[in-house]
């Protein structure tokens, strides 16, 4: 491949599309697909046909739309009409209403917060394009960032552009990726790896999901990128096995790239050899962890040991590895093209950019955001996700998944920052946000997150394999009635235990839940004490 006939397919697929009067947009992502979006695009193109209308209408599956709560979502361009609900029955009337006044009963509005307060970097292509033909990704300047490195910029340079664009890893730990690009690259070997962590395993979460589903050709190049940066020549992309959809789209999207030279030996007629797999995970939550998924490709049983030395140093097979997560190797190609400067614009304080959460709960407007950085928690809930269901109040919001923790009201006010969570008790995490109303003890929340935190735990050390069952069991008497004043002190110190002293962030962070609820929410745990009295 080489920039020249990139440009002209850009061009021919822009031409072809601007061609046509009207286009069908229909979500094909894991949640409307489980709502039979798939038999709806049949249905659609089958109208389309009989009436005759190929030359002016089409109909394309695109990505996740983000509003999950109204699927199946249609969208009409460039018309810019959105339906919601959308079933089988209605491909005839939205045909026939294509060049009338939309269907009043389907038509969801788009001037509401949901739409407008976000700020779409790393989904700007989900929705848009059709994730199963590069021809789509190439019109939407995809791949342009890695021909441009690749033929006007050296690899620090493209590490510089990183490190000035203040991005932080994604998957939940938040170190600065222009440091780990950094340390990868002055590593001296013959041999060095990129890892894609897309073992997305936090209760309630399906952001990395989405985005491998809706625009796996993003993180392709994100890799070729981080991988010329720093000196890389094989990559892997670890997906957990449960994600179907995304594993398959990602190695048709694998075909397609080494098809066109995007990938494989003299990318874009240089030196620059990229060679991709796709890894499948297990299910297993400790494998998000770098060391455990490292051992899981190795073919070991997915253990994590302890560093240093770190990956950048001695990884996969003993050689330098850089792993990011699919989140943050999605940003890359856009900091790329427009610059470090301009990432860094976004944000706030250490936080630059922006975050996507899956928002999950009793809020009306439940799906996939991307929302700037600093925006607060009451923003995210009450403007964005349009307040909580009729007949709820709010009660907390856990965000980081089970290594995170609970917010009450008092802190809604929080803008969302690494460091600002951090100072209240709960982390960023990958990016599961689970509102809960005034329904659910927090006492019960601690408990599952806890019993997820001990099913999961690999058993290496005994502090994590010890100190969750008994976290669990002591969190077990609180929610029988029978717990006493010495338990409520034994819970505390066992938390403060499990947490300076497990071997990996599973075990370090799974009391997280439970120090949250107790700090916010202890006057739970007092009722529930001895007298059995259940809380609402």
């Amino acid at each position: 491949m080489i920039p020249e006939e990139l440009e002209k397919i850009a061009l021919a697929t822009r031409a072809e599309q601007e061609a046509l009067s009207h286009q069908l947009r229909v979500c094909t992502g894991t949640g409307c697909l489980a709502l039979h979006s798939d038999h709806l695009k049949d249905s659609l193109t089958s109208v389309i046909k009989q009436r005759g209308l190929e030359q002016s209408c089409a109909v394309k599956g695109v990505g996740c739309m983000g509003l999950c709560a109204l699927g199946p979502l249609v969208a009409i361009q460039p018309q810019s009409t959105l339906y919601q609900r959308v079933t089988v029955d209605d491909a005839i009337a939205i045909i026939d209403h294509l060049d009338t006044q939309p269907i009043d009963h389907l038509l969801c509005p788009t001037d509401i917060p949901f739409f407008q307060r976000q700020h779409k970097i790393v989904l700007e292509n989900t929705g848009q394009i059709d994730p199963d033909h590069i021809e789509d990704y190439i019109a939407a300047d995809g791949y342009t960032a890695l021909i441009q490195a690749l033929t006007e910029m050296t690899p620090s340079e493209v590490i510089e552009q990183v490190v000035r664009s203040g991005l932080r890893g994604r998957g939940g730990a938040g170190y600065p990726t222009g440091l780990k690009w950094s340390t990868v690259s002055k590593v001296r070997s013959t041999r060095k790896f990129v890892i894609c962590n897309g073992d997305e395993g936090d209760p309630g979460a399906f952001m990395d999901r989405s985005v491998l589903e809706s625009d796996p050709h993003r993180i392709i190049e994100g890799m070729a990128l981080a991988a010329y940066a720093v000196g890389a020549s094989e990559g892997f992309i670890y997906v957990r096995g449960e994600y179907d959809l995304a594993i398959k789209r990602l190695k048709t999207a694998i075909r397609q790239a080494e098809r066109l030279g995007i990938l494989g030996k003299s990318i874009c007629s240089t030196t620059f050899d990229f060679h991709l797999e796709t890894r499948l995970g297990a299910g297993a939550f400790v494998c998000g962890e770098e060391t455990a998924l490292i051992a899981t490709i190795e073919g070991q049983r997915g253990n994590p040991r302890p560093r240093p030395p770190y990956p950048a140093e001695y990884g996969l097979w003993g050689f330098p590895t850089l792993i990011n997560n699919v989140e943050t190797l999605a940003n890359i190609p856009p900091i790329i093209r427009n610059g470090g400067d301009w990432f860094a614009a976004i944000g706030i304080d250490h936080s630059k950019g922006t975050k996507v959460f899956s928002l999950t709960g009793p809020v009306r407007n439940t799906g996939l955001i991307e929302v700037p950085m600093g925006m607060t928690l009451r923003e995210i809930i009450f403007e964005v996700g349009g307040g909580m269901t009729e007949g709820h109040a709010f009660k907390a919001v856990q965000t980081g998944g089970p290594s995170g923790g609970c917010l009450p009201e008092q802190h809604l006010d929080l803008p969302v920052g690494y460091d600002s969570l951090a100072q209240v008790g709960t982390i960023m995490g990958s990016g599961g946000m689970i509102v809960i109303d005034d329904t659910a003890s927090m006492v019960d929340v601690a408990r599952y997150f806890m019993e997820f935190c001990k099913t999961e735990s690999c058993g290496k050390c005994v502090p994590c394999r010890v100190g969750t069952v008994q976290l669990s069991n002591l969190l077990g008497r609180f929610t029988e009635g029978s717990a006493t004043a010495e338990d409520l002190t034994l819970l505390e110190e066992l938390c403060d235990l499990v947490k300076q002293t497990s071997l990996c962030g599973l075990g370090q962070s799974a009391p997280n839940p439970v120090l949250s609820t107790l700090r916010y929410f202890r006057n739970e745990y007092l009722a529930h004490m001895a007298k059995g009295v259940a809380t609402q």
